[in-house]
């Protein structure tokens, strides 16, 4: 892809309007050093000196389209407790409208605890409820969603399998936006995959494909199978070092890895999903589309930690390219 062609695609990123809606979770990291085991039982004592909060989940894939200058909204489900504020904080920080989610009485907030001695993860803690949405809940979800689809030009559904999205709400979500015109990119969860139907985008990662669908067949061919079965206008495999599967129509293309060196994959799948939506709002082709989310993710994969993806580290990682 050449510079004026990436200009002519991004220009168009900071007038585009998205809803994200999906499991949010606190990404929570608590910063430190080891110097002696603990007497009460055979573990490493812990001496924190930093702890840091991200937005993880759903809200980081919001993050990252807030990065490319998007206008973003998010739904999702917090609980009444201290997370869920230090969450809607960091969204509000970011300018990530955040004013319609659910909040439950009887769930807290989804975090991801991770205890980091010396540059090392030691022990990762999650407090979540798995669980589908009480009926109660997903009225809520629904009813907020409708609220605010009129406002938005497409809607990014983000499933981690924390039951947000379940047979039910995904149901109402694909119908209620698909009566209002706006596409629907699916980030999924093998358990909810059969559920997902008539969208824009469907990207699962090999890893989930597989499990969840077809492994005898080739590649290929159960990619159309799914992709016909879901009556999805694009299916999008991501298959880390070895780069994307791409299903348009009734044609087929792999498309390399753009990675140069990769430090942490944490978040990548979160970044192409974002890039490629707004990359297919702005008019790019599918194929066009997914070389920008394998610029996006590569690049990311470089940092240390959970990074999301600008227009300027877009910018770098093409000139880089088209340079060797």
């Amino acid at each position: 892809m050449d510079l004026d062609r990436f200009k002519e695609i991004t220009s168009g990123f900071g007038d585009k309007k998205v809803l994200v809606v999906g499991d949010l979770m606190l990404d929570t990291y608590l910063w430190g050093y080891a110097d002696r085991i603990s007497p009460e039982a055979p573990v490493p004592v812990v001496k924190v000196s930093k702890i840091e909060h991200n937005p993880g989940g759903a809200a980081n894939v919001a993050l990252n389209l807030a990065s490319l200058g998007c206008q973003v909204s998010v739904i999702g489900l917090i609980g009444p407790d201290a997370e869920g504020k230090i969450l809607t904080g960091l969204l509000d920080q970011k300018n990530i409208v955040c004013t319609n989610l659910v909040e439950s009485e009887n769930r807290p907030t989804t975090v991801k605890s991770r205890i980091i001695a010396h540059n090392q993860q030691v022990v990762r803690a999650d407090r979540e409820v798995n669980s589908d949405l009480s009926e109660a809940s997903n009225e809520a979800l629904t009813e907020s969603v409708k609220s605010n689809l009129k406002d938005v030009d497409a809607v990014v559904l983000e499933d981690y399998n924390k039951g947000v999205l379940n047979s039910v709400s995904i149901r109402k979500l694909i119908e209620m936006a698909n009566q209002a015109g706006k596409p629907i990119y699916v980030d999924p969860k093998k358990a909810n995959f059969n559920s997902y139907k008539k969208i824009r985008l469907f990207k699962p990662n090999l890893f989930e494909f597989r499990n969840a669908y077809a492994e005898n067949e080739s590649l290929e061919a159960a990619g159309f199978k799914l992709k016909n079965e879901l009556n999805a206008e694009i299916l999008m495999i991501t298959r880390g070092a070895d780069g994307v599967s791409l299903f348009v129509g009734s044609d087929y293309h792999h498309i390399p890895t753009k990675a140069r060196q990769v430090h942490d994959v944490s978040g990548a799948g979160d970044t192409v999903i974002a890039t490629f939506t707004m990359s297919d709002l702005c008019g790019a082709t599918p194929e066009e589309s997914v070389t920008l989310s394998n610029f996006a993710a590569g690049r990311v994969c470089e940092e240390v930690g959970v990074v999301p993806i600008t227009i300027e580290m877009l910018n770098e990682m093409l000139d880089h390219h088209n340079s060797v």
